[in-house]
């Protein structure tokens, strides 16, 4: 196959995998139009159509899942075989593509790797806010970050953080108009900060625990969110009450701009972890990241958890 049929690959994977022509041009890179023409050229050299294209949607036909399934895994490992000749340089050299949720990205990964990527300017990191749980594998990811009992079996996790104790918090402008909480059924009458969950599209349901038996709570309120920092924020502004990772509301609670409430009900997560497939361990450029990031002391191990859960804080 000539090279110019493996580049042209590469942009029909990404194509299929963003379901949408606009979103792969922006991955990789280049214009709209001209990842059109590519596509469709390799589609005309290979005789047959790759990819279902209407006014709304995108999707890989019989023949371009076939591709998918038998090609593109061949050619990630030549992408890691190449990447692991290129480790024996002199300086670790690669690009470490990383999801994770916004406060995660913010509070933990780039303070810890901030440092490594100023001595080591080779090293390039490619961090993906996402609320949602991703294939790494499938999403070409290197490393996903989510609690440990969220992280598939068949994964090596690395522990970032101890348990995560979760909070329900409101400010004392929403206390002076509204009663204290005391039981999950009291929160059907409060205004509750939602988060809209990206996978599913659905609202998350508070996931509280009292007296040992878990209890999903379906709240509602005034306003809905896709992230973290937006509900902290409209907390903080009075509109509601918010459930969140104790890290995110303590500093406002210690200077009194927030009230936690319900502390029995709130439950704590498995400590955060990086998780990736082994075969992802390469490259020394993945080494390092994983060194920095890790909670010390701590070593990669199998992850033991199971199936996935789908919270996304």
């Amino acid at each position: 196959m000539s090279r110019e049929n493996i580049n042209d690959l590469f942009a029909f994977f990404a194509v299929a995998q963003e379901r949408s022509f606009t979103r792969a041009a922006a991955r990789l890179g280049v214009s709209q139009s001209s990842l059109s023409h590519t596509v469709r050229a390799l589609e005309t050299r290979m005789g047959v159509r790759l990819l279902t294209r209407t006014t709304r949607s995108v999707s890989p036909t019989d023949a371009g899942e076939q591709l998918i399934l038998t090609v593109q895994p061949r050619l990630q490992e030549i992408e890691q075989e190449l990447a692991a000749v290129s480790d024996l340089g002199d300086k670790p050299a690669g690009t470490i593509r990383i999801t994770a949720i916004d406060h995660v990205i913010d509070s933990i990964l780039w303070p810890r790797l901030a440092a490594v990527l100023e001595k080591y300017p080779d090293v390039r990191v490619e961090m993906s806010s996402e609320y949602r749980l991703v294939d790494v594998a499938a999403e070409r990811f290197d490393i996903g970050v989510r609690h440990g009992d969220q992280v598939h079996k068949d994964m090596v996790a690395v522990r970032l953080t101890p348990d995560v104790r979760m909070t329900i918090v409101g400010s004392p402008r929403y206390f002076q108009t509204h009663r204290e909480p005391l039981t999950v059924q009291d929160l059907a009458r409060h205004n509750c900060i939602s988060l809209r969950l990206a996978g599913s599209g659905g609202i998350y349901a508070w996931e509280l625990q009292h007296e040992g038996r878990a209890i999903e709570a379906r709240v509602s309120g005034q306003v809905t969110f896709n992230g973290a920092y937006q509900i902290l924020n409209a907390s903080l502004s009075g509109y509601g009450l918010a459930f969140l990772p104790e890290e995110m509301t303590q500093p406002h609670v210690d200077a009194g701009r927030l009230r936690r409430v319900m502390e029995d009900w709130c439950p704590s997560f498995p400590g955060l972890h990086a998780y990736y497939p082994s075969r992802r361990n390469s490259s020394r450029a993945m080494r390092l990241v994983i060194d920095a990031i890790r909670d010390q002391g701590q070593a990669a191990l199998p992850c033991p958890t199971g199936d996935a859960h789908g919270r996304s804080m």
